[in-house]
């Protein structure tokens, strides 16, 4: 059994559901089963149980955990906490504070913190009616079901970079939303809880020099407003794999670029402006933003999803 089919078995799940307002009320109703039928079926796993699933295939002399990456030159050499290394193509994988970035375009500016800080925890299994996210002023709570009965639980809200705020403040920030929320957070330990500013990668001319391409994050750290970060690493890897496969290193880096960095920073953008309006937090705007949403017919909506789901290699 592959993969993708061990994946697929252990982690089936229905496509986001909508969008509800602070009330309750649907802004945005998605057709669940119209998205199946259009885009297949949906997965549903725990990113840690997905990278085990990864690493189990790949052959435990190749890997060199605690290594920490220093420097990456573009001819293939790499310093690092246990001398240097030397390959014929290096990927940087390493996330949206790259040292591959950093070395390779030490010019290029950083990643950009967007506005808003986001919480994720994990909480004990409890019945909700799928994958739902709701808006307020300026802050919002999404909630998706895992195969177990644990249910996945993400909140942003607008805050200056580096603030904090444990769970008693987010369960006050809270407290007066819809079902489940107020229980979902009631139902939270503290040591569940992790806070990361949110941050996007301004635009890279390329994602490969020399020997060397950096992917994920570290090419096209984005917002998680589409639920896209992982995907396109994923999607990355997998072009790049089969593009050196088949041309070479050199050749294959320049096809891997040409096919990854215009989809790639089209999600970003696309990312960018989904959650816009979310984070708003004037009250005659989310007012209107509350009334115009239902009236807005599912196409324009789907013109957000259609470019992230219908990718093919």
């Amino acid at each position: 059994i592959g993969l993708g089919e061990r994946l697929r078995a252990d982690g089936q799940a229905d496509p986001f559901a909508g969008i509800r307002s602070r009330r309750g009320d649907w802004l945005v109703r998605n057709d669940v089963e119209d998205l199946k039928r259009r885009f297949g079926s949906w997965v549903t796993v725990h990113r840690a149980d997905l990278v085990d699933l990864l690493r189990a295939a790949v052959p435990a002399q190749a890997l060199r955990p605690g290594v920490d990456v220093q420097h990456v030159q573009p001819g293939g050499t790499v310093r690092h906490g246990g001398g240097t290394s030397t390959a014929d193509l290096v990927v940087g994988a390493d996330g949206v504070h790259s040292v591959t970035r950093r070395s390779l375009w030490p010019r290029l500016r950083g990643p950009r913190y967007v506005g808003y800080t986001t919480w994720r925890l994990i909480v004990p299994p409890q019945p909700v009616e799928g994958s739902v996210e709701t808006w307020g002023r300026g802050k919002r709570f999404g909630y998706v079901p895992m195969p177990d009965g644990r249910v996945y639980c993400y909140a942003m809200a607008n805050a200056p970079a580096g603030s904090h705020a444990g769970l008693d403040e987010l369960r006050e920030r809270f407290a007066r939303w819809h079902r489940p929320i107020p229980a979902l957070l009631d139902s939270a330990c503290e040591e569940a809880v992790l806070q990361h500013d949110t941050h996007e990668l301004p635009t890279l001319p390329t994602y490969v020099c020399g020997n060397v391409a950096v992917l994920g994050d570290a090419a096209h750290a984005m917002t998680p407003n589409l639920g896209q970060g992982a995907c396109q690493a994923l999607e990355d890897a997998v072009t790049l794999a089969k593009a050196v496969d088949t041309l070479g290193v050199r050749a294959g880096l320049q096809a891997y670029d040409r096919a990854r960095r215009p989809r790639t920073q089209l999600i970003v953008r696309r990312s960018r402006q989904a959650g816009a309006a979310a984070h708003w937090t004037s009250k005659p705007l989310t007012t209107l933003r509350d009334a115009a949403l239902p009236l807005v017919p599912n196409m324009l909506f789907d013109r957000s999803l259609t470019p992230a789901y219908t990718w093919t290699i």
